[in-house]
């Protein structure tokens, strides 16, 4: 349940860029269900001419009984006309740190390095255009004002995803927030970021000086809030907060033998006022009867057999599916030896894909939940983690050798966990292109990891921005039938 680490990092980061600040420092506690379990310090320098903007998150999240300690440090440097100059993004998500710089050029480049332990890559990306980070938001803010019904549009760009999201502003009304005791009257401003994945939604409220003193953040069902507060009690020892049992959905039956059945068909029900958005897949069809209600019937397929690798094919899907990225190093030279070792003189690619599935399941020896989030090559190295270390590095490896992959997340049907019995979790694992389909592999389950008991909720490279679909849908639905053949 990784996932839930990674987007509440990358939220909380987005959000503090979409708050405007003043204060040379300002502090703030990330509160959930009454309790602090995290803090937000933001910084605004200026010093000829430039601005440096940093906001440092650190939080402890509980999984199954066991604190995991993350944190994300992300600086945007710009002018003071809010120009874009370069940028850095740390973020220490419980195995390895990794550290993004970024260097604005004058033609729209991007000269990126990314650090993880002693490996560094380079790379040239172009800068969205027209996209502002923090001083540039706080400057448009300044310039639209807090009349209620005003309205804007705003391109930011995110050094956590390396990537631009849509940010669409509305000033509403007036409204009393209470800060610990302290009742003030401040602006409601409510932020509509529209991503690939999703759109979410966040409301701040605002003073007089622009600063968002109050913030509510969506979360897979649950609120996030970050309060304005002293430094004392920001910086105070955090309430370990267990996220799990919130993120389950329970099986209105027992889902016995699932990984003998062909299918599984499921009939998922709106709750939380949420709005289902269910993908399609090869292995996966979707209806809307109506009524806000999805049905979404799982069956599993062999890939076909016969089909040689590397890809050879033209299709940039597929093509994309075999890049480095920042999460799957298919060029890191550890990565590849074990793809090697793993695949062996296998020719056929459905053979070489399950030679990876059962090698990753043996080569994670340390399976656990105190990792916040880490790459293939951290992956590679530690030899640690749960659901999102193995099909992080199952992809990988399996695009290190020439088979298109991705990272799949979802919800996978489980008999007990920490004390609940036949529930739905939220889950990660691998799918590969043989023969023109995409075929589910599950290294943390394996031998034959997928089953009719996953559910597909999106895919993606293995990026933070990949599972921005998690927030919208987990924890925004029930399943309210199940019919198993």
């Amino acid at each position: 349940m990784r996932l839930l680490v990674v987007n509440i990092c990358v939220l909380l980061s987005l959000t503090a860029a979409m708050s405007a600040q003043t204060a040379e420092v300002e502090y703030y506690a990330i509160m959930m269900d009454a309790q602090k379990i995290g803090y937000v310090i933001q910084t605004r320098t200026v010093d000829n001419n430039i601005v440096t903007t940093t906001e440092d998150m650190k939080m402890t999240l509980g999984r199954g009984g066991t604190a995991v300690s993350i944190g994300t440090v992300e600086t945007s440097i710009e002018t003071v006309e809010g120009k874009g100059i370069g940028f850095e993004s740390i973020q220490d998500l419980g195995l390895m740190k990794s550290k993004t710089t970024g260097r604005i050029t004058p033609d729209g480049k991007v000269e990126v390095t990314i650090t993880a332990g002693t490996a560094a890559q380079n790379s040239v990306i172009d800068y969205p255009n027209g996209a502002i980070m923090a001083e540039g938001m706080r400057l448009l803010q300044i310039a639209k004002g807090l009349k209620q019904g005003t309205t804007y549009n705003a391109l930011v760009f995110s050094p956590s995803l390396m990537a631009s999201v849509n940010a669409k502003v509305t000033v509403g009304p007036r409204a009393t927030i209470d800060l610990f005791g302290r009742v003030v009257n401040l602006t409601q401003v409510d932020v509509s970021m529209t991503m690939p994945a999703g759109a979410v939604n966040t409301t701040s409220f605002v003073d007089d000086k622009f600063r968002a003193l109050k913030t509510l953040i969506p979360v897979m069902g649950m609120n996030l809030e970050m309060l304005a507060c002293d430094k004392e009690f920001a910086l105070s020892p955090n309430s370990l907060v267990d996220f799990l049992d919130k993120m389950l959905v329970q099986s209105p039956v027992v889902l016995a033998d699932i990984k003998s059945r062909k299918s599984a068909t499921y009939t998922l029900s709106p709750v939380n006022n949420g709005k289902l958005t269910i993908p399609s897949a090869d292995s996966q069809s979707v209806r809307t009867p109506g009524d806000g209600k999805v049905v979404v019937e799982v069956r599993p397929f062999a890939a076909q057999a016969g089909v040689e690798f590397p890809y050879k094919g033209n299709d940039p899907k597929l093509l994309e599916a075999l890049k480095p990225t920042q999460y799957l190093q298919c060029d890191n030279e550890d990565v590849v030896k074990l793809a090697k070792d793993a695949v062996g003189d296998c020719k056929d690619a459905a053979q070489a894909a399950q030679r990876i599935e059962s090698f990753v399941a043996g080569y994670i020896t340390e399976k656990d939940l105190s990792v916040g989030y880490a790459s293939a090559a951290e992956v590679a190295a530690s030899r640690q983690g749960d659901c999102t270390e193995h099909a992080v590095l199952t992809a990988a490896m399996c695009r290190a050798v020439g088979i298109p992959a991705q990272v799949v997340f979802g919800v996978v049907y489980v008999d007990d966990f920490i004390g609940r019995k036949n529930v739905f979790g939220g889950h990660a694992w691998t799918q590969v292109n043989i023969g023109g389909k995409w075929v589910c592999i599950d290294a943390t389950r394996a031998p034959n990891g997928y089953s009719p008991g996953h559910i597909i909720l999106g895919t993606g490279n293995g990026e933070p921005a990949d599972f921005f679909g998690m927030v919208n849908t987990l924890g925004y639905f029930k399943i309210e039938k199940t019919v198993l053949e």
